[in-house]
């Protein structure tokens, strides 16, 4: 047995695989001595353990003297592979596939080679390095175009540095492939926030031009979003509403939008989202 397979049972599983699974991909085979498939499929799985060099590992179960870790991760039929990443069982596959769709299951699990170039670009987004940042994300972006965690990461940037038409340009080619749509719409919400931040008055200017004219949208508009951009989330909510009160066709209902995209940035279990949500909901249903 290579360094790179090895058994488990219910006093090492956790160490074995789900700790382990932290650093590389970890697939468990769960097999038996009775089973003829897991007699083909062994071979091909720890000849792979050792030619992948580490990449994976592979940690192998007998079900018939692990009962309880078989129906702890549901083993119904065997040979039945787990595959665990981070500490969780992400993908799995059930009997003696031939060699090809068990490399390219494997490959599958492998972080990108991309992946270094985007750690290196977090930790100098991390640091303030705005322009490292970006100029590592298009390396990996480059590097990978598939990566689209690189890709989602390159349009915040964008819009930190000011890049929005760029940023709006990517979000537009992601926007109907992205598998995490929650962080797009996080960074859709952040970009319409950024393009509303105005130009050149002052917040003192705009806030004096509502002290005299209540009706000035407009005004309303740019200190909601200037509040926002601080993270001082109610006082930009009670701009809103009063723009989504007082005229709902105010450029296109962006009082109501900008509302809906603020509460996607924010979470939907915050609880000043709930509020104002409510809020909302009474005032366009009257």
């Amino acid at each position: 047995m290579s360094e790179f397979v090895c058994d488990a049972d219910t006093t090492d599983f956790e160490h074995k695989v789900v700790q382990a699974s932290h650093q590389v991909p970890v697939l468990v085979d769960f097999w038996a001595e009775w089973c003829g498939p897991c007699r083909i499929l062994k071979p091909i799985l720890e000849k792979l353990a050792v030619e992948y060099g580490g990449r994976f590992r592979l940690v192998k179960v007998d079900s018939d003297r692990e009962p309880e870790l078989a129906r702890r991760f549901g083993v119904r039929g065997i040979p039945n592979v787990k595959a665990f990443v981070g500490g969780q069982l992400v993908d799995e596959f059930t009997g003696a596939l031939p060699e090809g769709q068990i490399r390219a299951f494997i490959d599958g699990l492998l972080p990108s080679p991309a992946e270094p170039l985007r750690r290196e670009a977090l930790a100098a987004f991390g640091r303030g390095d705005l322009a490292g940042a970006q100029r590592l994300l298009e390396q990996a972006v480059a590097a990978d175009p598939e990566l689209e965690a690189a890709r989602l990461d390159l349009v915040e940037v964008q819009i930190e540095r000011g890049e929005l038409e760029p940023a709006a340009s990517l979000i537009r080619e992601l926007e109907f492939r992205v598998r995490d749509e929650d962080r797009l719409k996080k960074l859709q919400a952040l970009l319409a926030l950024r393009s509303n931040m105005p130009a050149d008055t002052s917040e003192s200017e705009l806030a004096a031009r509502v002290a005299a004219d209540p009706a000035d949208l407009e005004a309303r508009l740019a200190l909601a979003t200037l509040a926002a951009e601080r993270g001082e989330f109610r006082p930009a909510f009670e701009h809103l509403i009063e723009i989504v009160r007082r005229d709902r066709s105010f450029r296109d209902d962006i009082g109501r939008k900008t509302m809906l995209q603020l509460f996607e940035l924010i979470g939907s279990g915050d609880p000043l989202v709930r509020e104002f949500r409510g809020e909302l909901a009474t005032l366009i249903n009257r």
